[in-house]
């Protein structure tokens, strides 16, 4: 598992460049079965469906709150990030 972090202002967005840079070094450099990006603003849409194709996990400003109150990673592989907005929640039964 490879994880990068970005604190941006909530009014800014993480944008598909960001991604596969991402994206291409945590694989060819670092071998990553598991690519998370984690922000504290949105992905755009062109992002998400970057991610999506490449099979990368985003969690951003909407699902860090449940992270941070003990929603376990593992959940977060199994959303369907491109079919995401910036307002969606975790289903009640996910661990």
């Amino acid at each position: 598992m490879v994880i990068q972090c970005k604190r941006y202002a909530k009014h800014r967005t993480v944008g598909s460049r960001d991604i596969q840079t991402f994206n291409g070094t945590a694989r060819a450099e670092h071998a990553a079965d598991v690519p998370l990006f984690v922000a504290s603003c949105v992905f755009t849409k062109p992002a998400r469906d970057f991610a999506a194709k490449h099979q990368l996990v985003l969690i951003d400003v909407n699902l860090l709150g449940f992270w941070n109150s003990g929603t376990t990673l593992t959940s977060f592989l199994d959303l369907d990030i491109g079919r995401s907005g910036t307002n969606r929640k975790l289903h009640p039964d996910h661990d």
